[in-house]
C-alpha cells in the first residue's frame, strides 16, 4: 500500500509540471522566482525604513527623559592608558638598616626582574601592578623585621636548635640499630633506612611526622604553597591579602623561586660534603687516616672511586721518565698507590662477599693481644671503665671502688693538710675542724668497706682490718692510713684469678684495647692520627695491621728485625725546613722476609725516646738520643754526624739481649719503624709539661674518680667535709691548674631518658644554667651514645667539661655567649648573610644557573675526603678520654647522617618550623605544622597501631 502511495504521488507531481510548462512556456520557472525575490526585497525596505523613522523618535523622547547619561567605558580607559606613566616613588626603607636594605632591594629586584618582568611586559607596559607586588614584599620584610627586632634568639640557638639536632641524632642512632638487628635481608638498605627513620620519628614525636614532605616533591611544593601563604597572611595588610591575583604571584616566588632552591641546596650531601671539607681546609689529610676510612668504609661506590683514581694516577706514575733521585721518590709513590688499590679490592671483596669481620670476636679469638698493666688500667678514665664494668659482673666491685676511694682520700688529706699548715703559718688556727673531718671521712671508708656491716665487704686480712680500727680510734688519720691494705687490695685484685687475669680473658678487654686503639697499633697510648710531619711510602712487602691480618706485630721471638739510617735529607714544608731521616727496615720471619723504608724526624726519634724511656726506666741509664742543635742544625757535616749518633742508637735499641731484657720494648719499637705517619703520643709543649704534670694528673684523676664512686652512705659527711675544703682553697682557686685539677663535687646517680623521647628534657642536675656545658653535654651523649654506656665515664665527662669551661670562661661563659648570639643577629652580620644568600643566587646580578650535579665518582671520592678530614681534626685528647673506637663511631655516624637526601630535609624543615615558632608565638604554628603534617602515612599507621593496642585495655 505504501508503494502504491508513493508511486501516485510522483505520478501527480509528475503531471503537474508537464501541464505547467506547456501551458506557460520553459522560462515560466524564472519569471517566478524572479517575482518572489522582488516580493522579499520590496518587504525589506518597507521595514528599514519605517524602523528607522520610528527609533529616531524615541531617541529623542530618551534625551528628554530623567535617565542619567550613557558612560564613556573602554574608550575612556584607552585614553587613560595612553596617556604619559607618572614617576613612580618607592620608600627603600624596609629594617632600618642601611647595610641590610640595600641587598634586600637588589634581592627584591633581580626576584621580579626573573620571575615576573620577562613574561608580564609580554602583555603589558603598566607598570602599576609590578609597583603593587614589590610594595607587597616590601611591607612582608617591614612587618618580619619588625618581629624580629622583638624576639629574643638566645633560647633558640642555646636550647632548641641544639635540641632539634640532638633529637634528629637519636632518631637516626635508633633507626641504625633497628635496621642492625633486622639483619642483611634488605635490598636497598638506603631506601630501608629512610623508611625506619620515620618509623623511629613518629615514635619519638607522637604528633607529627614529616615523611611525605621530605621524600614526595609535590607534597613538599604543596607545603611551601601552604605556609608561605599563611605567612602573607600574617605579614600583608588584609586588603593585599585579598588581591589572589597579587597573592598567588608572591607566593610561588617565595616558595618555588627561593624556598625551594635553598632547601634542596642545603639537604644536598654533596654540598654538605664540599662545605665540611671547605671548613675544615687548612688541615692536611693524614696518610694512616685516609687508610683508616678505607679499611672501615661500607661503601662500594666508594671504594671504586679510590680504586679507579688510584689507578689513574698509577698509569700517570708509570708513563713518566725519570731519573737520579726523583726514581726512589716516584718509586715510594706508586707503592703507595698499589697499597691503596690492594686494600680496596680486599675491602670491596669482603662486602660484596657479605663475610664482614668482626674486630673484637676476631681479636679475642686470634688469642695474641698487647698486655696493659693493671696499674695503667687504675689511672686511665677509658679502661677503667671497662675493668668496672667487669668487676662489677663478677661481684668484685668492692675491691675496685675501696682502691679508687682510698686513693682519693690520700690525695684529699694530703691537699687540706699542706692548706692547713699554710694557714697556719698566717696565724689561722683550724686544726681541730679539719682533723675531725678527716677523721669522720676515714670511719665512712672503714664502715662502707671493711667492718662488719659492709655490704659488700672487702674481704682482706683480719689482722689488718683490726690495726686499722685500733689506729682510728686513738689516733688521728693521716693520709697514708689506709695505705697497707690498700696495697693488699690491689695485690689480690692483681693475682686473683676472679679478677685481673680472667680480665685479660674476657671480651670487655678486648674492647677496652679496641677503645684505646690496641688492636692494630700495639702501643698504650693508642694511635693517633699524627701531625703529618713525617713522610711515608708504602711497604714493598705486606705490612697491613687491619683486620686482614692481627698476627703481623712482632711477639715471637723467630722474628728478627734489623734497621739502619741509609740516607738524610732536607725538606721544606709549608715554609718549615726540616731533616728527614730515611730507615731502611728488614723483617726476617721463618718463613717471609721483607724490606721497607720509613721516614722519620728527629723530634719523632725524641719522642719515641721519651715514650720508651717513661715506660721502662732502666732504658734511661742505657740509652742516650743525640742532643738538640739551635742553630745551623741543617748543615750537612752536622746532619751527617747526626746520622751516625742515630744509627748507633738504633742499633743498640735492636740488639737482642735488649729485646730480652724488655720483651714489651718490641711493640713500641715496629711501632716506630712502621711504614706509616709515626703517632706522637704528645707535641713538644706537653712534653715538657710531663716532668712535672704527670703525677699530679694522676693523682688528681685518682680523686676524681674515688669521690665519684663513693656510695650514698657517704654523701653527708663527705658533702659536708667538701664545702669546708672549698671554702679554705679559696685563693687558690683562681689558679687555672686548680680549676682542671681540684676534687669535684660528689655526683648522684644522673637521669636517663627513655629510648623513644626527645632530647629537649633536663640533661643533668644544675646542668641547664650552664648553656656551654649543657650543649657539649648533650652533643656527646647523642655523637658519642654515652647514655648507653658507663655512667661512671658520663659523670666523668660531665665534670671535665666543667672544669675546663670554668678554668677557660669562668662564671662569665653564659654571658659571653648571650653576647655572641647578639652579634650573630646583629645588622652587620644579617646584611653579610643577605649578601651571600644574593651572590649565591644572583653572582654578578645574573640569576644562576642550575649547577649540573657532579659525577657520582667525585661525589663518592668528596665523601672519602670528608670524612678523612673529619677524623684529621678530632682531637687526641678526646680520644684518650671515651675511648679511639668510640670516637670513630661517633663521628662516622654524624657524616653518615648527612649523606641521605631525605633526612637532611627533615632536618633544615624542623629548624624552619622551630624558626618560624619562635617568630610569631601568638600565631600557634605548632598547631599548624601538625596539621599540615596529618596526612602522613606513617602517622596514620602509628595511629592505627595505637588504637589497636589501646582497644583491647578499653574492653578490658
Amino acid at each position: 500500500s505504501c508503494l502504491q502511495t508513493s508511486l501516485s504521488i510522483w505520478g501527480w507531481g509528475s503531471l503537474g509540471v508537464v501541464l505547467f510548462l506547456v501551458t506557460f512556456g520553459p522560462f515560466a520557472i524564472f519569471y517566478f522566482a524572479f517575482y518572489i525575490l522582488c516580493f522579499v526585497g520590496g518587504g525589506f525596505v518597507v521595514t528599514l525604513l519605517f524602523g528607522k523613522s520610528n527609533s529616531e523618535k524615541y531617541l529623542e523622547q530618551c534625551e528628554h527623559s530623567f535617565l542619567p547619561c550613557t558612560s564613556v567605558g573602554i574608550p575612556k580607559c584607552t585614553e587613560e592608558m595612553k596617556r604619559e606613566a607618572r614617576p613612580i616613588k618607592i620608600d627603600r626603607r624596609l629594617t632600618g638598616a642601611n647595610i641590610i636594605d640595600e641587598p634586600l632591594q637588589q634581592v627584591i629586584q633581580f626576584s621580579l626582574r626573573d620571575y615576573v618582568q620577562y613574561w608580564y611586559y609580554t602583555l603589558s607596559d603598566d607598570e602599576s601592578f609590578l609597583l603593587e607586588i614589590r610594595q607587597a614584599l616590601q611591607y612582608a620584610l617591614v612587618q618580619f623585621s619588625a618581629r624580629s627586632k622583638e624576639t629574643d634568639w638566645q633560647p633558640y640557638f642555646t636550647t632548641r636548635l641544639v635540641d632539634d639536632f640532638g633529637t634528629h641524632l637519636r632518631v637516626f642512632r635508633k633507626a641504625q640499630q633497628r635496621i642492625a638487628e633486622k639483619g642483611d635481608q634488605m635490598k636497598d638498605q638506603a631506601e630501608e633506612l629512610v623508611d625506619t627513620f620515620f618509623e623511629v620519628e613518629v615514635e619519638m614525636e607522637k604528633e607529627v611526622c614529616r615523611d611525605l614532605v621530605c621524600t614526595s616533591p609535590k607534597d613538599e611544593e604543596g607545603f611551601l604553597r601552604d605556609l608561605c601563604e599563611v605567612l602573607l597572611y600574617i605579614l600583608l595588610p588584609p586588603g593585599d591579602f585579598q588581591n589572589k591575583i597579587m597573592r598567588y604571584f608572591v607566593r610561588e616566588i617565595l616558595s618555588r623561586g627561593i624556598l625551594l632552591p635553598l632547601i634542596n641546596q642545603l639537604s644536598d650531601p654533596d654540598y654538605i660534603n664540599q662545605y665540611v671539607i671547605w671548613m675544615i681546609r687548612d688541615s692536611n689529610c693524614n696518610y694512616e687516616a685516609f687508610m683508616n676510612i678505607i679499611k672501615l668504609s661500607d661503601n662500594i661506590g666508594e671504594l671504586e672511586a679510590v680504586k679507579d683514581k688510584a689507578s689513574e694516577e698509577l698509569q700517570y706514575l708509570r708513563s713518566l721518565d725519570t731519573a737520579g733521585d726523583d726514581i726512589n721518590t716516584i718509586k715510594n709513590q706508586i707503592n703507595s698507590l698499589l697499597y691503596v688499590i690492594k686494600v680496596c679490592d680486599s675491602r670491596i671483596q669482603r662486602l660484596q662477599s657479605g663475610k664482614e669481620i668482626d674486630t673484637v670476636k676476631l681479636a679475642a679469638n686470634f688469642g695474641k693481644l698487647c698486655t696493659v698493666p693493671l696499674d695503667h688500667i687504675l689511672v686511665d678514665n677509658v679502661a677503667l671503665q671497662f675493668f668496672m664494668d667487669y668487676m662489677q659482673q663478677t661481684g668484685g666491685q668492692a675491691h675496685l671502688f675501696f682502691w679508687m676511694t682510698v686513693e682519693g682520700y690520700r690525695v684529699t688529706a694530703q691537699q687540706q693538710l699542706e692548706v692547713l699548715q699554710s694557714r697556719q703559718k698566717d696565724g689561722k688556727h683550724q686544726t681541730n675542724q679539719t682533723k675531725g673531718l678527716l677523721r669522720a671521712a676515714a670511719f665512712g671508708v672503714y664502715e662502707q668497706y671493711l667492718s662488719e656491716k659492709a655490704s659488700p665487704r672487702v674481704n682482706i686480712d683480719d689482722n689488718l682490718v683490726a690495726k686499722l680500727a685500733e689506729t682510728l680510734n686513738h689516733e688521728d688519720p693521716t693520709p697514708e692510713i689506709f695505705d697497707d691494705i690498700q696495697r693488699k687490695v690491689y695485690e689480690l685484685m692483681l693475682r686473683d684469678e676472679r679478677f685481673y687475669p680472667s680480665f685479660k680473658q674476657n671480651v670487655l678487654y678486648v674492647r677496652m684495647l679496641a677503645e684505646l686503639d690496641m688492636l692494630k697499633d700495639p702501643s698504650f697510648r693508642g694511635s693517633d692520627d699524627g701531625e703529618g710531619e713525617s713522610f711515608n711510602g708504602s711497604p714493598t712487602g705486606s705490612i697491613n695491621l687491619s683486620l686482614d691480618d692481627l698476627s703481623n706485630v712482632p711477639s715471637d721471638e723467630t722474628v728478627q728485625l734489623h734497621a739502619y739510617i741509609s740516607d738524610t735529607g732536607v725538606c721544606n714544608d709549608h715554609g718549615k725546613t726540616y731533616a728527614l731521616y730515611a730507615i731502611t727496615v728488614h723483617r726476617r720471619n721463618p718463613n717471609s722476609e721483607e724490606t721497607w723504608k720509613t721516614y722519620r724526624r728527629y723530634s719523632d726519634f725524641h719522642d719515641f725516646h721519651m715514650r720508651i724511656t717513661e715506660q721502662f726506666e732502666n732504658l734511661a741509664n742505657i740509652l742516650k738520643l743525640p742532643g738538640k742543635k739551635t742553630f745551623n742544625n741543617m748543615d750537612r757535616e752536622f746532619l751527617e754526624k747526626r746520622k751516625k749518633d742515630l744509627n748507633a742508637y738504633l742499633q743498640l735499641l735492636l740488639n737482642p739481649e735488649m729485646m730480652k731484657a724488655s720483651p714489651a720494648l718490641a711493640h713500641y719499637v715496629y711501632d716506630f719503624l712502621e711504614n706509616k705517619a709515626y703517632s706522637k703520643g704528645k707535641g713538644d709543649f706537653a712534653r715538657k709539661m710531663d716532668t712535672f704534670v704527670n703525677p699530679l694528673r694522676n693523682s688528681m684523676r685518682n680523686v676524681s674518680n674515688a669521690v665519684k664512686s663513693l656510695p650514698d652512705s657517704l654523701a653527708e659527711g663527705m658533702t659536708k667535709m667538701s664545702d669546708n675544703m672549698g671554702k679554705m682553697s679559696e685563693r687558690l682557686g683562681q689558679d687555672i691548674k686548680q680549676s682542671f685539677f681540684k676534687v669535684p663535687p660528689l655526683i648522684q646517680k644522673t637521669y636517663s631518658d627513655p629510648d623513644h623521647c626527645r632530647v629537649a628534657a633536663p640533661i643533668d642536675d644544675n646542668v641547664d644554667d650552664n648553656i656551654p656545658l649543657r650543649v657539649m653535654l648533650l652533643l656527646m651523649d647523642e655523637v658519642f651514645d654515652l647514655k648507653e654506656r658507663n655512667q661512671w665515664l658520663r659523670r666523668n665527662i660531665k665534670n671535665l667539661l666543667q672544669q675546663l669551661i670554668r678554668a677557660t670562661y669562668g662564671d662569665t661563659i653564659n654571658r659571653k655567649i648571650v653576647d655572641h648570639v647578639d652579634w650573630m643577629t646583629s645588622p652587620e652580620q644579617v646584611a653579610d648573610a643577605v649578601k651571600r644568600f644574593r651572590d649565591a643566587f644572583w653572582p654578578n646580578g645574573i640569576l644562576a644557573e642550575t649547577v649540573p650535579r657532579r659525577d657520582k665518582a667525585i661525589r663518592m671520592r668528596t665523601r672519602v675526603a670528608g670524612k678523612t678530614k673529619l677524623l684529621e681534626v678530632m682531637p687526641d685528647e678526646l680520644k684518650h678520654i671515651i675511648g679511639a673506637e668510640t670516637t670513630r663511631k661517633g663521628i662516622l655516624r654524624v657524616f653518615e647522617m648527612f649523606q641521605h637526601t631525605q633526612l637532611n630535609k627533615r632536618m633544615v624543615y624542623v629548624f624552619l618550623e622551630r624558626f618560624l615558632e619562635t617568630l610569631f608565638p601568638q600565631n600557634k604554628f605548632h598547631e599548624l605544622f601538625n596539621k599540615l603534617h596529618s596526612r602522613s602515612k606513617q602517622m596514620q599507621r602509628y595511629k592505627q597501631r595505637l588504637h589497636s593496642t589501646q582497644a583491647p585495655s578499653l574492653q578490658k
